[in-house]
Formats: C-alpha cells, sequence, structure tokens
C-alpha cells in the first residue's frame, strides 16, 4: 500500500517552476542561460516598503496575526478596492493569505463539492486547473483563440455554463497572454452571468495595474454591481508592487465565503508573515507614482519582445495590453528539422530545442492549457530579452 494519497495523481507540479529551477541548475553547472520563465518583476521592491517592514520588526510586530490578516491591512485593501475599482467591503469582508495561490486554493476547498465544474479560460494560469483537481472538481477549459486576442467570447462562455458549474475563474491581464478585457468586454460576460445566478465568479486580478497603451483596467463586480453578491475579488501585492517572495495575496467577497476560507485558513498556514502584512499595508497606502516608471520599461520591453520574435522564422507573437508576457505561436516551426536531425512535433519539443542549443529558458504553451505556443516572460534586463531574441531567432533560422 503506497503511503502517497490518490489526489497526488491528479495533480503535476508547475511547470513554470519546473523551468526555472531548470534554468538555475543549468546556470549552476556553468552554461550561458538566460531564463525567461520566471513571472516575477526584476525591480527591487520600493524602498519605502522595505522600511515599512523593518520599522514593523522593530516595533516588536513579530507575532502572531489574526487568521484574515492585521486590521491595518484590512483596511488598506478596502481603501485601495474602494478607491481603484469603485467596490464597498468592510474589513470582515477581506481574507490575506500566502500569496494569491493559497487564497485562490482555499476559496476551492471551502466551496467544491466532488464534480462541481469550474470554468477556465485557456490559455490559463498553470495552477488554475490542478488547485480545483485537487479540491475534487472538475476544470471545464474554454479554447480563446489568438484570433480573438485570447479573450473568452461571451458565446463560449454561455455554451460552457451547465447545471453542475460553480466558479469562472477569469484573469485579467492574463497570465501566460497578456491579454486584458476591457470595459465592453466584461460587459457582455456580465451579461451572460447574469442569466446564471448560480455561477459564482472569481477575478484573478493580480496584474491590475501592469497595463499598456491608455488600457483601462476594470473588474467583473464593478461593470455590473449586481454580481458582487456572488464574486470573490482576488489580488495581491506580489507583481505591482514587486514583492513576490514577500508572499500577501488577498480577496474580497461576501461574509459566509470569507468566513469560510479563514476557517480553512486556521487549519493550514494561519496567516501569512506579519511582517509581510505591515509591508503591504506601506504598498497600498504608499507613493504609486513608481508603477507608471516600471510599466514604461515594461512597455518598452514588450515592444522589443514582440517585434524580434515576429521576425524569427516561423513564430507569430500578438501584443498583450498588459502584464509582462506575450504568449507567441510556434506552429509555423513544427514539422521542420533540427541541425542534429531531430523533427519538432509540438511547443515542448520547440522549447527543448531552444534551451539546448541556445540556452534560453521559456514555457511550453501545454502547461497552459493551448498549443503550439510558448510563454515568455520580459520581466528581465532589456539586454538579456534582446539577447535572448537573437538567440531565438538564430534557432528558428537554423530549422530546416
Amino acid at each position: 500500500m503506497s503511503i502517497l494519497a490518490s489526489r497526488l495523481d491528479r495533480i503535476k507540479p508547475s511547470p513554470t517552476i519546473a523551468v526555472t529551477q531548470k534554468a538555475r541548475e543549468l546556470k549552476a553547472q556553468g552554461r550561458d542561460v538566460i531564463g525567461l520563465g520566471a513571472g516575477e518583476p526584476d525591480f527591487d521592491t520600493p524602498e519605502h516598503i522595505i522600511e515599512a517592514a523593518y520599522k514593523a520588526m522593530k516595533d516588536g510586530k513579530t507575532r502572531y496575526t489574526p487568521v484574515p490578516g492585521v486590521p491595518e491591512l484590512r483596511e488598506a485593501i478596502c481603501a485601495k478596492l474602494k478607491r481603484d475599482n469603485d467596490l464597498s467591503y468592510t474589513p470582515d469582508q477581506i481574507t490575506v493569505g500566502c500569496g494569491g495561490k493559497q487564497v485562490i486554493y482555499n476559496a476551492m476547498v471551502a466551496t467544491l463539492e466532488e464534480g462541481d465544474e469550474v470554468i477556465i479560460p485557456a490559455p490559463y494560469w498553470v495552477s488554475y486547473t490542478d488547485i480545483v483537481l485537487l479540491c475534487g472538481g472538475k476544470p471545464v477549459t474554454v479554447a480563446c483563440s489568438a484570433d480573438n486576442g485570447f479573450k473568452l467570447k461571451p458565446e463560449d462562455l454561455e455554451a460552457a455554463i451547465t447545471p453542475r458549474t460553480k466558479w469562472l475563474m477569469l484573469n485579467s491581464p492574463s497570465n501566460p497572454t497578456g491579454a486584458a478585457y476591457s470595459w465592453e468586454d466584461m460587459r457582455a460576460l456580465a451579461d451572460v452571468l447574469v442569466r446564471h445566478p448560480h455561477v459564482w465568479i472569481m477575478p484573478d486580478d493580480m496584474y491590475e495595474h501592469i497595463v499598456y497603451d491608455g488600457f483601462e483596467f476594470c473588474t467583473p463586480a464593478q461593470v455590473e454591481p449586481s454580481l458582487w453578491e456572488r464574486t470573490l475579488t482576488t489580488n495581491g501585492v506580489s507583481k505591482t508592487y514587486c514583492m513576490t517572495g514577500w508572499r500577501v495575496g488577498y480577496a474580497a467577497g461576501p461574509d459566509l465565503l470569507i468566513k469560510a476560507m479563514n476557517k480553512v485558513q486556521s487549519q493550514s498556514s494561519t496567516h501569512t508573515s506579519s511582517v509581510s502584512q505591515y509591508a503591504a499595508v506601506a504598498a497600498l497606502n504608499g507613493p504609486q507614482d513608481f508603477i507608471a516608471e516600471h510599466n514604461k520599461v515594461f512597455q518598452e520591453r514588450r515592444d522589443l519582445v514582440v517585434g524580434m520574435l515576429n521576425q524569427a522564422n516561423g513564430l507569430s507573437c500578438h501584443t498583450p495590453e498588459g502584464a509582462f508576457y506575450v504568449y507567441p505561436s510556434c506552429e509555423g516551426t513544427l514539422g521542420k528539422t533540427t541541425p542534429d536531425g531531430k523533427k519538432l512535433e509540438s511547443d515542448e519539443d520547440f522549447i527543448t530545442y531552444l534551451l539546448e542549443t541556445e540556452g534560453v529558458a521559456v514555457v511550453q504553451g501545454a502547461a497552459f492549457g493551448m498549443s503550439p505556443f510558448f510563454r515568455v516572460s520580459y520581466a528581465t534586463a532589456t539586454s538579456a530579452l534582446e539577447e535572448a531574441c537573437t538567440r531565438i531567432q538564430r534557432a528558428c533560422g537554423a530549422l530546416t
């Protein structure tokens, strides 16, 4: 009899973490590797946030906190949601966890019965489907084509809803594509959801502030207030505030759901780091001007990467509205042969070829539920991106 639970057979390790770890190992062996797999800004955490953490430690704020988070942070989150999204919540309707991933996990554990369906637009963040599976749910993935900017069409959402549908997960701007839903896009989806009152909505707004070309972000309960009662708005400080390692995610929702999520968390992590929570207070309440400065750099990198990848033989790259990823198609390389005689038959073959021949680490589209594509994170030094894209062009040019 195995010591391991059979539920583990439903899931796989995170592919993005696996690619990042592989790149680290190759670098440690002396290989010249450019890692474009990690989804985290290369900017340091802003100084005023670090100072707030230091002050919290000096002031002795290093003990256990309430399960849902310290009152100061939950109040800051309420203020942020009102300021940025015109959403009204009380601190009791806020929960804080160890990053957005734990918040999502808590919600699924608290709500999913065996066989409940969760609609997940594809391409999707790699953890959505596995979290649903681990909690006994059934992911229902809906393909969102590049022709529609990788966004979910209202008619496809309508077709995916069944009596067993419990949730819709909606990530905008998206990881892995950078696709973002305009007010009109969101209005069309909201109109569908209004007709199906048994479906709950979980917007993942983690990349909310990382948008380009004047794009205006919106979130479902903001667009259609009647959805508030069945919406869990999730977010965090990881991406916007360059705080990936601090592990602070949060969610806002109706009292019943928030209490249930807190109950789950009380039996796992209890709470995230007290020091991280006080740093997050400074992030949400403090200066926001650096965000536009970071976005200017990200947009320059986006334009560089999109331009260079579209010049590579066999690749086609859509220009995203937000986040810091591009999701190019490598369909034009499939069926071709590498210099050492191997035929490329999948996006996984293609990304393996890039890593082995040119030392460029990216993530295969299969990990995000749509092939043949691959994800490139441009949250790294511009010089490294230019060199990586040059290597990708060279690798594509060597195929016959």
